[in-house]
């Protein structure tokens, strides 16, 4: 009670201090105020359109943990006006976000972000070619369902700045929760497809259309080599458990009814589990997000 009086006494004496001033000397402190207020840094809205590398960033518990702060939570933690809605969608391709495009609720913001193609790939969906953009072909083709996304985003604000993003290239995939979800990498065709042609088919689509393009798909940091550093699996031979580097390891068989899970915490990398990026591979996407907003102006 004695705290709120003393508070109470000073308000009363700042009130009975300005009203004591002059009118010329209240106007200038008023137009002052009105100056700094109108300096002040306006909220940039970002949208980010993805699959479960976006999703993650608000489920590290889906990663068991392995995962401390997603590459959405990093780029706000560098630019600090930057507020996030997350639009990642687990398992989803550019197909399933095309089809459902009218019921994400997607908001009108300042800038949009598109990272898909992963799942494109493994579902087999075809990729197309430049004239399914083009014509608006529909969601028979990656190329097709991107020209979609594009133009509702265009349709919720033609000012805003877009930003594309390759899918990462992605080794052997074993889902920590149920080692029976697995994949293999990258550095194979998957229906007679590679993943490099639809991360050639989001810089085909962002030149054509003058949007930034963030590649990772071609980043030396983000290679096969790199994305584990071993798998731990058994020799044929002996039986017995032994860390595989790859390409080693592309060739050695795993059980996941029966095999240990193959990444250990030692062997998370770039990813934590052959595809989802670990803290270290977010690190490197929100450093190139973030170098990509300031160049397009969304960000200082």
């Amino acid at each position: 009670m004695r705290h709120f009086d003393k508070v109470l006494r000073r308000f009363n004496y700042l009130v009975r201090a300005y009203l004591s001033l002059s009118m010329l000397t209240r106007t200038f402190l008023l137009i002052g105020a009105l100056f700094l207020f109108s300096f002040t840094e306006k909220e940039t809205v970002w949208v980010a359109i993805g699959d479960s590398i976006t999703y993650l960033n608000d489920h590290p518990d889906e990663t068991g943990n392995r995962v401390t702060k997603g590459y959405l939570s990093r780029v706000v933690d560098q630019l600090p006006n930057l507020r996030y809605i997350n639009q990642g969608h687990n398992g989803w391709k550019s197909t399933d976000i095309a089809n459902k495009i009218e019921d994400l609720g997607l908001l009108k913001a300042d800038v949009y972000t598109v990272f898909l193609g992963t799942n494109d790939w493994w579902g087999g969906r075809p990729v197309g070619n430049i004239d399914d953009y083009k014509n608006n072909t529909g969601t028979s083709s990656v190329f097709g369902s991107f020209r979609i996304i594009i133009n509702k985003i265009r349709q919720l604000n033609g000012e805003a700045k877009i930003v594309l993003i390759t899918p990462m290239q992605r080794n052997d995939f074993v889902y920590l929760a149920d080692a029976s979800n697995n994949a293999h990498g990258s550095y194979k065709a998957k229906n007679g497809q590679s993943l490099e042609a639809f991360a050639n088919a989001v810089i085909a689509i962002g030149k054509l259309e003058n949007i930034p393009v963030i590649d990772l798909y071609h980043d030396p940091l983000l290679d096969l080599e790199h994305m584990v550093n071993f798998k731990r699996l058994k020799d044929p031979r002996t039986g017995k458990y032994q860390n595989y580097r790859y390409p080693a390891f592309t060739n050695i068989p795993f059980d996941p009814k029966n095999d240990e899970y193959p990444y250990p915490l030692k062997a998370v990398n770039i990813t934590y589990d052959g595809l989802h990026p670990s803290d270290k591979g977010n690190e490197i996407i929100a450093k190139k997000v973030i170098n990509a907003f300031r160049q397009a102006g969304v960000a200082q």
